[in-house]
């Protein structure tokens, strides 16, 4: 697969002709779901979901679905019958041409008083795992973590462990919307010195194969 970083937590998969989008959220650029043949959301929170970036995906490209959890889905499936697909951790299912698998039930903690809401991860064609807001370890082999690496409800250390536990075969970065240019070396030398597997990170925009 192509990956092409988008803004904050989106990320573009490409194969075989097709496009699947991840989180195009209000962080991520105003297109960022535009060209999407199936889309992904992990949960409701606006940098991740955002319903005018959704719309204008599935409004684009009749052909275009969506695969998200029942909080997201409610909002947008009277509008698209048929194209908003509910789902749950242990569920699997093909997205153009994509195959998913679906992990994790819930959004980290961000404090004891505020409720969790429901959060999924991805993992797509068994080998690149996006968890979202949560440090969910789907439990088989992953290739690539995308790694949420800061974030209003977690700490360095918390994403070195969770590194060290997935052991994929290299992290790269998500979640980093709220990370200063000044950060960035302090956080990539931890990473890489502490997290037990290779880690990178590309600038929206960028692309790699995965």
């Amino acid at each position: 697969m192509k990956l092409t970083k988008r803004l904050h937590s989106c990320v573009q998969l490409e194969k075989d002709g097709r496009t699947l989008v991840i989180d195009p959220g209000a962080f991520s650029e105003p297109d960022a779901g535009l060209g999407a043949d199936a889309l992904l959301v992990t949960h409701e929170h606006p940098d991740h979901f955002e319903e005018g970036r959704l719309r204008a995906a599935l409004d684009a490209d009749p052909a275009a679905r969506l695969w998200t959890l029942r909080s997201v889905a409610e909002r947008l499936a009277p509008a698209y019958p048929g194209r908003v697909h509910t789902v749950g951790h242990g569920d699997t299912f093909t997205a153009a041409g994509f195959d998913v698998q679906v992990h994790g039930e819930l959004h980290a903690v961000i404090h004891p008083e505020l409720p969790r809401v429901t959060n999924v991860g991805f993992l797509v064609e068994g080998s690149l795992f996006h968890p979202g807001d949560a440090l969910t370890v789907p439990g088989v082999p992953v290739e690539t973590l995308l790694l949420p690496v800061h974030a209003p409800w977690n700490k360095v250390s918390e994403v070195i462990d969770y590194l060290r536990e997935v052991a994929p075969r290299q992290a790269l970065d998500i979640h980093d919307a709220y990370l200063s240019d000044l950060a960035r070396p302090l956080y990539d030398g931890l990473l890489g010195a502490l997290g037990g597997a290779p880690h990178g990170r590309l600038a929206a925009g960028d692309t790699t194969a995965v």
